[in-house]
């Protein structure tokens, strides 16, 4: 009487599942107190991996942008200038000289056109600027500063760097006797839009520019001394007519920037310099930062694994009799191991979708916590949806590989054995 009332209920909506999957999910339901453990585990473990994953490359991307905001990808500059030895020390020779360093002086990229032809050429490249930058003097009345002079096309500048997103009043542009100042400069001489400002470079040439914009580039320093003008202008007071000290590259792959520099070096035979070659320690630190998150990961993994087998060994010692009917009512080796490997592939499946949910909570509770000195969130509350496939993928292999050893172990037993135990 029981078995029947409850047979068509139960039919109706397993009339169409394997019986793998039947035994699993019934196995599963049996033993609830261990199958919400063991789930608990595998969704901290995926959440863990998600947040920090997602935590560390958010981060990552920020402290690039910032730190690259203010700077081109790949710089070309003109060979230092060394002293030669006119005697050279041998074993029969010594020489006694002591030989100092040359005064460095400003200088021209020789045929700089053509290095920003073969530059723009050069595959990976997006974008070619070139730029003449030398030291001068900014003074109003009383107040004088030292600053740096920067002579740009401001729309091939733009497209190295990103100074719309930094300007604050007026636009990126200079024409004439233009000049654009940052916001710490303008305060240190008392200035803002539409006053003026008198330069002199350090060869005595002076100009007087009409400030018509103010920028902030998130770098107090950047902001005192960086003072733009057009190139030509730049040319006349820098004493460098034609010439321009650097050009300023931006490319495709962040990461690439090295391959990109050597092959300039290569070509030209000037100095080449990448972003990863000047900010060779924030690039040590992004790649500790790589290393600690892959270990954690993969500790995490392992411990999520070592607690799936746990479970489903004290399963398969609980069912002994169970298992045991199975296989005297037909029930082959096969079958028996697919059981329990079903069931770590579910408990890994349902441990990532509940894993990715916990995640974006926490990347929402600690976005919201955890601010820039601005006021700006340090990260963006978003998944990767690349991210939770792959951390569901590894979950759903975690769960099958730590089900392998008590599904074998399940699928030897004798049933004979088994049922008499």
């Amino acid at each position: 009487m029981f078995f029947t009332r409850h047979r068509p209920a139960a039919s109706s909506w397993t009339r169409w599942m394997p019986f793998e999957l039947l035994v699993a999910l019934r196995f599963l339901r049996e033993g609830r107190m261990q199958s919400v453990l063991i789930l608990a585990g595998v969704t901290g473990g995926v959440a863990v991996i998600i947040f920090l994953t997602q935590l560390i490359n958010q981060l990552q991307s920020t402290i690039i942008d910032r730190v690259l905001g203010s700077q081109a990808h790949v710089v070309v500059r003109p060979l230092e200038e060394v002293t030669q030895r006119v005697l050279t020390p041998s074993a029969d020779r010594s020489v006694a000289a002591v030989v100092q360093p040359r005064e460095q002086r400003l200088r021209s990229v020789d045929q700089w056109e053509r290095i920003a032809a073969l530059a723009a050429a050069t595959p990976g490249v997006l974008a070619v600027s070139p730029v003449v930058s030398g030291p001068a003097f900014a003074s109003r009345g009383n107040s004088n500063k030292s600053v740096a002079l920067l002579g740009v096309q401001p729309d091939a500048y733009r497209r190295v760097v990103r100074m719309d997103d930094y300007m604050t009043r007026g636009r990126f542009d200079v024409t004439g006797t233009g000049a654009l100042i940052g916001t710490d400069l303008a305060q240190d001489l008392g200035v803002s839009v539409g006053d003026k400002l008198r330069v002199t470079s350090a060869g005595g040439r002076s100009e007087t520019l009409d400030i018509t914009g103010l920028f902030d580039m998130g770098n107090r320093d950047l902001n005192r001394r960086w003072v733009f003008v057009t190139l030509k202008l730049a040319q006349t007071l820098l004493d460098l007519p034609g010439g321009v000290s650097n050009i300023d590259l931006t490319v495709k792959d962040l990461f690439g920037a090295n391959q990109v520099a050597d092959a300039l070096r290569a070509q030209t035979g000037l100095t080449v310099d990448s972003w990863m070659q000047t900010n060779a320690g924030l690039l040590n630190a992004l790649s500790n930062q790589t290393v600690s998150n892959n270990l954690i990961r993969s500790f995490v993994i392992i411990i999520v694994a070592l607690g799936i087998s746990s479970v489903l060994v004290v399963s398969v010692v609980q069912k002994r009799r169970e298992i045991g009917i199975l296989r005297a009512m037909g029930a082959g080796r096969r079958r028996i191991m697919t059981v329990f490997l079903l069931q770590g592939g579910l408990v890994g499946l349902a441990g990532s979708l509940f894993g990715s949910a916990l995640a974006f909570g926490l990347l929402v509770v600690f976005s919201h916590i955890f601010k820039s000195p601005d006021g700006n969130p340090l990260f963006a509350a978003q998944l990767d949806p690349m991210l939770v496939v792959l951390a569901s993928v590894v979950a759903c292999g975690v769960g099958l590989a730590a089900a392998a050893i008590p599904a074998r172990s399940a699928a030897r037993m004798d049933p004979v054995q088994a049922i008499r135990s």
